[in-house]
């Protein structure tokens, strides 16, 4: 009789947990959702920001890309932005605004971090994924800058309003 009571126990005990898995697994399957970051890098003193120009895609846009299994969205940011431009966060970035980004995906979304506290080890050179990088005043961005990277630094400097759109 012991061992059927203590079963029960368990059975109560791993059966809910069971079935928030369960649950979970069938909205992963049925509507996944994809997250990622992108770093407002600020060189306050320099007045500048710092853009990457991939390989793969068209014009100069913040670096950033996807959160994978397992990592927080701070630690994406750091691991993308030491990736893409050999950047070390030193202070804690800034949560700035939250973007639908429906070009990527009906699923997609994008967290917009300020991060004013870094330090670089060297510029970043190109290889396979990043064509270009480097750090660009306010005022004088690459002509080929994308539209919602410029949304985004207007949001953030300029004081626009963030659209819920990446």
């Amino acid at each position: 009789m012991q061992d059927s009571s203590r079963k029960a126990t368990i059975e109560e005990k791993d059966g809910p947990r069971l079935r928030v898995r369960l649950f979970h697994f069938f909205f992963m399957l049925h509507r996944p959702m994809t997250l990622g970051v992108r770093g407002l890098v600020h060189d306050r003193q320099a007045g500048a920001v710092f853009l990457i120009r991939h390989t793969y895609l068209p014009g100069w846009q913040l670096p950033g890309g996807g959160v994978e299994v397992g990592e927080t969205m701070q630690e994406a940011l750091a691991r993308e932005l030491s990736e893409e431009g050999n950047i070390a966060i030193s202070g804690a970035p800034a949560l700035k605004s939250m973007h639908y980004n429906r070009q990527a995906s009906r699923r997609d979304h994008v967290g917009l971090y300020l991060i004013e506290q870094f330090s670089q080890s060297s510029p970043k050179l190109p290889d396979r994924e990043i064509a270009e990088a480097g750090f660009f005043p306010l005022h004088a961005l690459p002509e080929m800058t994308t539209p919602a990277t410029r949304r985004r630094i207007a949001e953030v400097f300029e004081g626009v309003t963030p659209s819920p759109y990446w």
